[in-house]
């Protein structure tokens, strides 16, 4: 064998001895030299005693979880690279461990050339030139959705539960507001699967009609109904063997909605006019822009096909929530658009990018791209987009100049703990209420400043967002010890990693 991985410095924790041998043995005949630790604690005082490229570290071990050495590893800065590895490879865990800093995570039982091959990828990342390209979920996005630009967390979070979902045949539904890119992500879900060189069936249930949605999805038999002269086949008979992907999915109506649950069950469906059922092998992608599972609860949505849908849930992050690739964004968009016309690539002044920066895109990246495109074919100037060549409405972001500051201070509110105190944040759309506060302690500090619209607000968004910034606060305080994040928020540890994974998995 090889010695592939001469020279090379591995530790492994793991308090599973036949796994950790296994392991030692099989990098050690590669040429690594294997450390390995039985335990957390282990783990983290051999990395004290000296730094290694690559650590191994399992997810559940007796005395310290994996993440909990993770943390405090990275918190020291003691390795340079981190591999968790678990037998329970879900995604919220392997989104969690990339958030954390590992650069993989190894679902057990694998393939030794699996392992291998992550070995090497992983210490090629070091090397110069190197950095964020070698990223899995990088890398799974520039090979099958290149046209997903932007690495913000949440955005990369998304790559990597596709990177994991997609070689499967299991049911995603994917919510995000319009213009965030459902349609590219279900393409791309099909390109990485093994159902790539069959149909890709788009199909906007928002735009059939609802006496004619049945007959789009399952086809008809002449004379099935006025003005079906000929038999015609339906969407899931066109998509068979491929992919089929319902956009707008909550407009399709109840009725349909029990027939298309049938198709999910039973792998079956009967065209209009016909009695017999027809086989078809076909996965499902849906999307929406709609909240399905407040709709489900109030009877606009069916339970049963909500939950069928929801296996793996994708939410898209809106552009607001990642406003750093908004330059990035747009400067693609110019280059893509100076390369079809031909011409020179336009510039974006500092001022311009400012300012695109400071508006909410409520259209997302449909609207930054429309809008780049108009300031292209609007711009009168020498090669460089300046404010000027802004929409009337971004420009007039840059018109307003933020409020004086007091010149007294008002009367300290009482005293309070520290991590309780927390502004309601602009735009947000995800958190959560701390637990009742003991009657002798003071109450919480109101975000005074906030004023209830005229045409109102969600309030159920507005405090799941409040609590999930206490969350974020406390975990930035602790450096993410969870034991003493859920000790700051008077919540138990448990209910803490709930709230975690509900958000991870955009529920």
């Amino acid at each position: 064998m090889d010695a592939q991985l001469t020279g090379r410095s591995i530790l492994i924790v793991d308090d599973h001895e036949p796994h950790r041998t296994l392991l030692m043995n099989y990098l050690g005949s590669l040429g690594a030299r294997c450390v390995a630790a039985g335990g957390g604690e282990a783990g983290l005082a051999r990395m004290r005693e000296e730094t290694f490229e690559l650590v191994f570290l399992d997810l559940a071990m007796d005395d310290l979880d994996g993440m909990e050495v993770l943390n405090r590893a990275q918190a020291e800065n003691l390795a340079l690279h981190y591999v968790m590895m678990s037998a329970q490879g879900t995604i919220s865990n392997a989104v969690e461990a990339i958030r954390l800093g590992a650069q993989d995570f190894l679902v057990k039982p694998f393939e030794l050339d699996q392992l291998l091959q992550l070995v090497l990828r992983v210490l090629r990342s070091s090397e110069p030139g190197q950095g964020l390209s070698q990223d899995p979920r990088i890398l799974w996005r520039e090979e099958h959705a290149p046209e997903l630009r932007g690495n913000a967390p949440p955005l990369l979070d998304v790559f990597l539960i596709l990177e994991r979902i997609s070689n499967t045949d299991c049911t995603v539904l994917i919510t995000g507001e319009s213009g965030t890119g459902k349609e590219l992500v279900a393409r791309a879900i099909h390109h990485a699967s093994a159902r790539t060189d069959k149909p890709f069936v788009p199909v906007n249930c928002g735009a059939i009609p609802e006496t004619l949605i049945e007959s789009e999805l399952f086809g008809h038999a002449k004379g099935a109904f006025s003005g079906a002269t000929s038999a015609r086949e339906g969407r899931f008979a066109v998509a068979n063997g491929g992919t089929l992907f319902l956009d707008e999915i909550g407009e399709m109506s109840l009725a349909v909605q029990v027939k298309f649950l049938r198709v999910i069950q039973e792998q079956e469906y009967v065209p209009v006019g016909e009695a017999r059922p027809r086989k078809c092998d076909v996965r499902i992608i849906a999307a929406t822009n709609k909240d399905l599972e407040s709709m489900a609860s109030e009877g606009g949505f069916r339970e049963d096909l909500f939950y069928r849908l929801n296996l793996i849930p994708i939410v898209l992050p809106s552009l607001r929530e990642r406003s750093d690739d908004i330059t990035h964004l747009a400067r693609y968009f110019l280059k893509r658009i100076a390369d079809r016309r031909g011409v020179p690539v336009l510039e974006l002044s500092k001022t311009a990018a400012d300012l695109m920066q400071r508006y909410a895109w409520p259209g997302n990246v449909r609207e930054l791209e429309n809008t780049v495109e108009r300031m292209t074919l609007l711009h009168q100037g020498h090669g460089v987009l300046d404010v000027a060549d802004l929409p009337l409405k971004i420009q007039q972001l840059g018109a307003s100049e933020p409020s004086p500051a007091p010149t007294e201070r008002p009367a300290p509110a009482p005293s309070l703990p520290e991590s309780r105190v927390v502004a309601l944040p602009t735009g947000a759309d995800s958190l959560e209420v701390s637990p009742p506060i003991a009657a002798e302690s003071p109450s919480p500090a109101l975000p005074a400043a906030f004023v209830l619209p005229t045409e109102g607000f969600d309030l159920r968004k507005a405090v799941q967002a409040f609590e999930m910034s206490l969350i974020d606060q406390a975990l930035e305080r602790t450096g993410g010890n969870k034991n003493q994040a859920s000790q700051l928020l008077g919540m138990n540890r448990t209910t803490l990693v709930e709230k975690l994974r509900k958000r991870q998995l955009g529920r």
